[in-house]
């Protein structure tokens, strides 16, 4: 038996071939290809390669070249039916079971699809070539050109009478009744049109068929809501689909981010002026279903609703509903507009290159956004701070992922701090409060404040070096590859080496540094108080030098660290998260 081709094309729609090959092949970005070393051959010079964009894989060394499910059988030996059912499951669909209730379900919606097929051509039409001065006074308020209503096949829907007796010629009368686009009119006794006198809007399926309508009033009338939608039927469910899905799937291999806004008319906006990348949630809160399926094409979700309570509210239960299945590899952002804004009326006032700079400006990550709401709900009061910082920790907690776990976990702990005394400040607080420190041991530790642990570091370092000139003239390997990390320190270091190198300099005096720099490196070079009270002996030389040396590259590891960490906590990045690692490792052998 053979599985529908509606059914395969979904599966081909949703999956990349890069998202199937990398699954068992390490791949790399070339341009707008993928490179890998060939699954058929041993090479040691990658020949295969992977095209998203036209949808196919290539081994020059072989000549295989196929589509997902050929890859599959021929890499994993595996029939054609065993893998459509894995590229199925990796697509996040049902299997699919040969059975009459099957067929039966296929053959529906295939004649409900050729129903919204007929009535969005009709609508499509209607708008295209018919003379109607409210229709065209609305469409020009709004600049809505004909390319746009083409790009999106808008429609109007007159109030014709006849249209359900005229679709009824063509259509099984059960089908049209299922759609959701008439009801039945207990006064006139017949089906009517659900939409009439709405600007309509089809809902396309990840598979380019129109499944649902969406409606606009073009009129003021306070009576009629603004929008309504088809209702929820076996083939249209609001929460698994979304608008222009169809269209921004096919931007997926040039662009790594997604916009989400709120309504038709927002996406509408953003496509007319340059900003293709946006879908829109079908009037309900978004699900994890419509975020899973834009995670099959997108690296980077940013949903942008309104600023208002409401908005911000619908926007913090998205962030802690999909936080707690977030992973390395993804991201989910927030953009918040101005007060009084939505996407369509910012992009259609300041343009397109001005809501991209706003978007990277003012772009807040999901963890970010999450401590910021709930940092405005607090007062100062030790109970509204506890359960702050409890509902922060509950909500990391949740997260399945055990790395975004940690890192989410310890920024929601470091931006607590500022609401909790810090340990060793309190420290530092007993021991200035109760210390009689003498007026120079005060200065001392004042100019010491100024200092980092590296550059104090970095004095012992060169401490031992002036100390021991011809030692060191000897033994150039032991200080020729040491990194200094303050630019002052790092000259110094280089003039030494260079003098000892080629001037043969044995005296500190004629390196010609400045006496106030030698006598700030003699003052805080902690290692002095060590090596003053024992002899220079080669041994000791040279154990402490490589103790400082590991000191300063730990050092350099932990700042890194900390850097990457940072980053980390706002891009969630693969990348970051690898390095992060591999410094942690390095950290440990050190």
């Amino acid at each position: 038996m053979k599985y529908p081709k509606e059914y395969l094309e979904e599966i081909k729609t949703r999956l990349k071939v890069s998202t199937v090959v990398s699954k068992s092949i390490n791949l790399k970005k070339r341009g707008k290809e993928f490179v890998g070393l060939s699954p058929f051959k041993n090479e040691k010079t990658p020949s295969f390669t992977v095209n998203d964009e036209k949808g196919f894989y290539h081994c020059f060394s072989t000549g295989e070249h196929g589509n997902i499910f050929d890859f599959i059988m021929k890499t994993q030996n595996l029939k054609f039916g065993e893998t459509v059912r894995s590229l199925a499951n990796l697509a996040g669909m049902r299997p699919y079971v040969f059975s009459k209730e099957e067929e039966e379900r296929e053959k529906k919606l295939k004649e409900y699809v050729s129903v919204f097929n007929e009535y969005v051509n009709i609508c499509h039409y209607n708008i295209l070539n018919k003379q109607n001065n409210l229709v065209q006074d609305y469409l020009k308020k709004r600049n809505l050109s004909v390319e746009i209503l083409k790009y999106f096949k808008i429609g109007f829907n007159e109030d014709n009478k006849d249209l359900y007796e005229k679709l009824k010629i063509n259509h099984n009368e059960n089908t049209l009744k299922d759609t959701g686009l008439f009801y039945y009119d207990e006064k006139q006794k017949k089906f009517v049109e659900k939409f009439r006198n709405r600007l309509i809007f089809p809902i396309y399926n990840i598979t380019n068929n129109p499944i649902g309508i969406g409606g606009r009033i073009i009129e003021n009338k306070n009576y009629l809501a603004k929008y309504i939608n088809s209702p929820e039927t076996p083939f249209f469910k609001k929460g698994s689909n979304l608008y222009n899905l169809n269209n921004v799937r096919n931007l997926s291999n040039k662009i790594e981010t997604v916009y989400v806004v709120e309504g038709y008319m927002d996406v509408v906006g953003m496509v007319k002026n340059g900003v293709k990348n946006v879908v829109a949630n079908l009037g309900t809160a978004l699900t994890d279903k419509q975020i899973q399926i834009l995670n099959q094409f997108f690296h980077h979700i940013i949903i942008c609703f309104d600023a208002d309570l409401s908005g911000k509210n619908a926007a913090l239960k998205v962030a802690e509903n999909f936080i707690i299945n977030l992973n390395p590899e993804k991201k989910i952002s927030f953009l918040f507009l101005p007060d009084g804004e939505d996407p369509d009326s910012y992009i259609t006032k300041y343009k397109k290159n001005n809501f991209e700079k706003y978007s990277k400006e003012k772009l807040i990550s999901i963890h970010q956004f999450i401590y910021e709401s709930y940092k405005n709900l607090i007062d100062d009061s030790p109970s509204t701070l506890a359960i702050f910082e409890k509902k922060l920790r509950g909500i990391a907690y949740s997260i399945k992922d055990e790395f975004i776990k940690k890192y989410t976990l310890e920024y929601f702990l470091r931006q607590i701090e500022e609401f909790t005394p810090s340990i060793k400040l309190s420290s530092q607080k007993k021991i200035n409060k109760y210390a009689k420190s003498l007026n120079t041991t005060q200065n001392h530790y004042n100019e010491s404040k100024s200092l980092s642990a590296v550059e104090i570091k970095e004095f012992s370092l060169i401490y031992i070096i002036f100390k021991n000139l011809k030692f060191f003239k000897k033994n150039l390997n032991l200080i020729n590859n040491v990194k200094l990390f303050s630019l002052d320190n790092s000259i110094i270091l280089k003039k030494i080496i260079y003098g000892l190198e080629e001037k043969n300099i044995l005296n500190f005096e004629d390196l010609e540094i400045e006496p106030q720099v030698l006598n700030r490196i003699t003052k805080f070079a902690s290692i002095k108080h060590i090596l003053d009270k024992n002899d220079f002996t080669e041994q000791n030389i040279i154990f402490y030098l490589e103790e400082i040396k590991r000191d300063l590259k730990n050092l350099e590891l932990e700042l890194r660290i900390e850097e990457l960490e940072s980053k980390f906590s706002k891009d969630f990045s693969e990348n970051t998260f690898n390095e992060l690692k591999e410094l942690k490792k390095q950290q440990k052998i050190n």
